[in-house]
């Protein structure tokens, strides 16, 4: 794998922009920034609101702003975004506006995919004791499937659509979820051999059986620790724990201290970054295996005294987390080229590397002093 063809790609996520159901759901006029705004400090050090910078308070309905964001990307060494897509079936999407209009805009660049966020939205991400269902994941079978590829297809057929070997790149977010799991990938192969392409290059991201991944050809990578699964779903005292040194598959299956529901905790969980990190630096597993590295993490934002933080986050801890995945990757060449970056812009999650008024471009400076050490190999 030649260094230089390394690609660097960070989730988008699309909700800064009004929508009828948040609306209904959180008041009117409810985005991301909402619950970025009014974020307090939990204890002492504990640095809240973290706000814009140079992009300021955008509104992804501004053309413009998508502008920004690509060139942006593009001039620190993000070489794609990989869009949150919602499709909940039965024709449902939401927050579908962003990538849409980004499609006609010939004007915006940089190259892009889309991760099917396939899952049931519940209150319970937004702190709510209560996990109502806000709206809910349905699969339909074959027809739903094909339904779905067809509003796919016209960003498949973009030139800037990113593709390997012919096929366009389609990340799932939750693929043990899907009960006709064979339907959809026969269904998406077929349809995408018909329309020119070799196929579908599909990517999973939360999966809980490492065999399902090893033994499913129509995968091509999985990606990382499953990062946001298990700070969301479990509680991660396995920093601590020697058994989260050992092999990567009882990281992936063990059920890190038990599950349990976020409504239930009083307090924040806090780690240190670079403690933390260090643990989910980890030799690959097998050649399916992409890396997810994180800059940032406090999702008090959203979640409260519920959430999960990372303290002690800095550009420089950052680069080294990515130092490090890249270094990893470089010695497994067989491995998909693709570093996994969680996230561009979210950031209720205190998950972002666009810049804030702290630290500025430096998360993305550090991206590119990463890539600079690529041209000297």
């Amino acid at each position: 794998m030649p260094q230089d063809k390394i690609q660097f790609l960070a989730y988008y996520l699309p909700q800064f922009h009004p929508i009828p159901e948040n609306d209904t759901w959180w008041g009117k006029g409810f985005t991301e920034w909402t619950n970025v705004v009014k974020a307090k400090p939990l204890f002492k050090g504990h640095e809240q609101p973290i706000l814009p910078a140079d992009l300021g308070f955008y509104d992804l309905r501004l053309p413009e702003v998508q502008m920004q964001q690509a060139a942006l990307a593009e001039q620190y060494g993000i070489d794609g975004f990989i869009y949150y897509q919602y499709w909940f079936g039965n024709g449902k999407m939401l927050l579908e506006q962003p990538a849409e209009q980004m499609l006609k805009n010939k004007d915006i660049r940089l190259p892009f995919c889309f991760c099917w966020a396939n899952e049931t939205w519940k209150g319970i991400w937004h702190g709510l004791d209560n996990p109502e269902v806000l709206i809910e994941q349905t699969y339909q079978g074959e027809i739903g499937y094909k339904s779905y590829f067809e509003y796919l297809l016209p960003f498949f057929k973009d030139e800037r659509y990113i593709k390997v070997d012919n096929k366009p790149m389609f990340h799932i977010y939750r693929i043990e979820d899907i009960p006709d799991f064979d339907v959809f990938i026969k269904t998406f192969n077929g349809l995408a051999r018909l329309e020119g392409f070799d196929g579908i290059y599909f990517i999973s991201t939360v999966v809980s059986n490492l065999d399902f991944v090893l033994k499913s050809p129509e995968l091509y990578g999985q990606i990382g620790l499953d990062v946001f699964f298990k700070m969301r779903y479990n509680k991660p005292s396995f920093f601590n724990e020697k058994r989260f040194l050992g092999k990567i598959e009882n990281r992936i299956r063990l059920n890190l201290s038990g599950s349990y529901k976020i409504g239930v905790r009083k307090k924040p969980l806090v780690f240190d970054y670079t403690e933390g990190v260090s643990k989910f630096n980890v030799q690959f597993p097998n050649t399916k295996y992409i890396s997810c590295v994180f800059p940032n993490w406090d999702n008090s934002a959203r979640s409260g005294k519920k959430s999960l933080i990372f303290k002690n986050t800095n550009p420089a801890a950052w680069q080294n987390h990515l130092q490090v995945a890249v270094n990893e990757l470089l010695r497994n060449p067989e491995n998909p080229s693709f570093m996994v970056i969680k996230s561009w812009n979210e950031w209720a999650e205190g998950n972002h590397l666009e810049p804030d008024q702290k630290f500025g471009l430096e998360w993305l400076e550090a991206i590119k002093n990463v890539k600079a050490t690529l041209k000297d190999i």
